[in-house]
């Protein structure tokens, strides 16, 4: 098989905002006990977060990190988060049937969040408190002192504020399962007075106002243009989430039709921002609103397992995933369609970052160690910086049933992404071969530059689309490839089957 890419260096999608490659700590299963925090482990520090897990995280190189949900902020007290950990209540949560004993909150977060090199996305309680209870929360976080909040955060130990810069109003409230679940004329309401009292408090902060929780929702569509009617002068992003499950025909598990799915969520991308799009034109401003895909990940394996652990424990382990290369061929792919709409995607978050649906892995008490899914993650995240250029793409197609209603037609066996970095002098191309049998011999013409060497081939493949890392073996991941070549503005490389690659190619 042979795919073409076409790009030019004048011709951009746009400028790549770094938290694209945003994470998500919520409080829900081991991700914040056992998980970031463990007390009286080897690799803890003074205050309970596990060192070895912050390296990690550190390598995963994510400026945003959202916190601490997720359903869980929909019944969150944040009051009882802050102050002695030994004067805070143990309470119900009643979104993961869990105990949470509140030995984490806000200001413990955002040390973590200092070790770990990343800045709070922080999310308010719009389920069951309002516009009150997320200004205060607002004004203990950022107000310099002087008021009641503010000298309660530096009563505290936290003298200097915290100045969170972006915020989240509310989760997933379109959702019957989320607490506090709201119509959209009712949330649209509730987030318009949380967004008006947010910014009178601090008018440097950016809000993310809730959109569909997936595009399978009867209400897409309707909620956003409810919503974005009430809040579009007040709010500077649409919230939409995104998990990707593996589909099955007669019992068996179809890769091709998993991979698909980035090609629904750039349709759920394109959707979302044509709506937000549809009601600016009605307000008759030039003002845009953009997109925020601040939960999306692979999340089928342990799907349906919720109820393997008692309730009412802490932690209660959780979605716990065994990636595979399967997995990590997804995530590469959503990366691209990520990269390929950076003129409207300017948040994301994968979700999560540790022990639950996530890259991190730990075992209490032992080891942390680097899940497939990491991989592709790590490296886009480090080298899809710059700008995104626009692609013109010829590459074989293939078609998938998925049951007697729905066959997919006319699906690209090539997902890929081209970005330039002028400081580094460098275009990287990021490259999924879909097919599970043939190799690509993939031909990439770069226009307007002048490229000089392939400084470096980085191709994750594994014989067992299957195979995952553990503990103790983490040898499904990138290796250095070779073979690669330059002929004038033509890159040549033969990607092997069901691939994921990067190729770093220095230009003048």
């Amino acid at each position: 098989m042979k795919a073409q890419v076409i790009v030019n260096k004048n011709f951009v999608i746009d400028a790549i905002d770094p938290r694209l490659y945003g994470g998500f700590i919520e409080h829900v299963g081991r991700a914040v006990y056992d998980g970031i925090y463990e007390p009286g482990h080897p690799a803890a520090d003074a205050d309970g977060f596990r060192q070895d897990v912050i390296d990690l995280v550190r390598e995963l190189d994510m400026p945003v990190t959202r916190y601490p949900g997720g359903n869980f902020v929909s019944g969150y007290n944040w009051e009882d988060g802050v102050g002695p950990r030994e004067q805070r209540p143990a309470r119900l949560d009643l979104a993961w049937k869990a105990l949470e004993p509140n030995q984490v909150g806000t200001n413990e977060f955002m040390h973590w969040c200092a070790a770990a090199n990343t800045r709070p996305i922080m999310a308010v309680n719009l389920g069951t408190r309002g516009p009150t209870e997320a200004q205060a929360l607002l004004e203990y976080c950022n107000h310099p002192g002087g008021s009641h909040w503010s000298d309660l955060r530096r009563r505290h130990g936290v003298e200097q504020p915290h100045g969170i810069k972006l915020w989240c109003l509310g989760n997933e409230m379109d959702g019957h399962w989320q607490t506090g679940h709201k119509t959209a004329e009712e949330y649209g309401r509730v987030a318009l007075e949380a967004a008006k009292m947010m910014k009178w408090t601090d008018p440097t902060i950016e809000l993310v106002v809730c959109g569909s929780s997936s595009d399978g929702m009867a209400t897409f569509g309707q909620w956003e243009t409810t919503v974005l009617e009430h809040t579009y002068d007040h709010v500077d992003y649409l919230s939409i989430h995104r998990y990707f499950g593996i589909p099955c025909l007669d019992g068996k598990r179809q890769t091709l039709g998993f991979l698909y799915a980035t090609e629904e969520l750039d349709r759920f991308i394109k959707g979302a921002a044509a709506i937000c799009d549809a009601v600016g034109a009605q307000k008759h401003t030039r003002r845009k609103i953009q997109i925020a895909l601040d939960e999306w990940n692979v999340w089928h394996h342990s799907f349906g397992r919720e109820n393997d652990f008692p309730q009412w424990t802490v932690p209660r382990p959780m979605w716990e995933e065994n990636y595979n290369m399967e997995d990590a061929l997804l995530v590469g792919s959503v990366l691209t369609t990520l990269l390929n709409n950076a003129d409207r995607v300017k948040i994301a978050c994968l979700a999560q970052t540790v022990n639950v649906i996530a890259p991190v892995m730990t075992r209490k008490g032992g080891g942390a160690w680097r899940q497939t899914i990491f991989f592709p993650f790590q490296l886009t995240s480090r080298y899809g910086r710059g700008v995104a250029l626009r692609q013109v793409v010829e590459t074989p197609r293939y078609e998938v049933v998925f049951d007697a209603k729905r066959t997919e037609k006319e699906i690209p066996y090539l997902a890929s992404a081209v970005v330039y970095d002028a400081p580094s002098g460098e275009v990287r191309i990021f490259a999924v071969n879909r097919s599970p049998d043939q190799a690509l011999e993939l031909e990439v013409r770069l226009q307007g530059f002048a490229p000089s060497e392939v400084l470096e081939w980085q191709t994750m493949h594994h014989a067992d689309l299957k195979a995952g890392n553990r503990e103790d073996d983490e040898s499904v991941r990138p290796v250095a490839a070779t073979g690669a070549d330059l002929a004038g503005e033509q890159l040549r490389a033969t990607l092997p089957p069901a691939s994921w690659n990067l190729l770093r190619v220095k230009v003048a």
